[in-house]
């Protein structure tokens, strides 16, 4: 089996298409569905394509993302969506319970990340690198 991570992603991504695709066809779906899952997928999602983009292109599968940059993309994340965007646009609405899902993904994401990590400290010679 693959890294718990990337099962994890996988899962995320599938359950977040079916919960857009419910939406658009008009299904009924729970307000904590579709309100909050999706806010908790997408970090972790957008953390996972980061890393693999900057591993391949240092070509260097060892590179973990930093617990610093993580909360910091989570930062951003409220910022904008939850702070900026519904100042401007109608369609995002503020929301506290949004920042506490997105910082509790972000550390998820890390946990995970970590997980990644036991599996190559086996190879002593070359320890995994963050990126900050």
């Amino acid at each position: 089996m693959k890294n718990k991570l990337s099962l994890y992603i996988r899962i995320s991504f599938f359950i977040g298409s079916c919960i857009y695709i419910c939406e658009k066809q008009g299904w009924w779906l729970p307000n904590w569905v579709r309100f909050y899952v999706n806010d908790f997928l997408i970090v972790p999602i957008v953390l996972f394509i980061g890393l693999k983009t900057v591993q391949i292109t240092r070509n260097d599968t060892q590179v973990r993302l930093s617990l610093m940059l993580i909360l910091w993309i989570c930062f951003l994340y409220s910022l904008l969506f939850e702070f900026i965007f519904p100042m401007y646009l109608k369609r995002y609405t503020a929301d506290k319970i949004d920042v506490l899902l997105y910082f509790l993904s972000g550390l998820l994401f890390y946990q995970l990340q970590k997980g990644m990590e036991a599996k190559h400290k086996t190879n002593p010679i070359k320890k995994p690198t963050k990126l900050l």
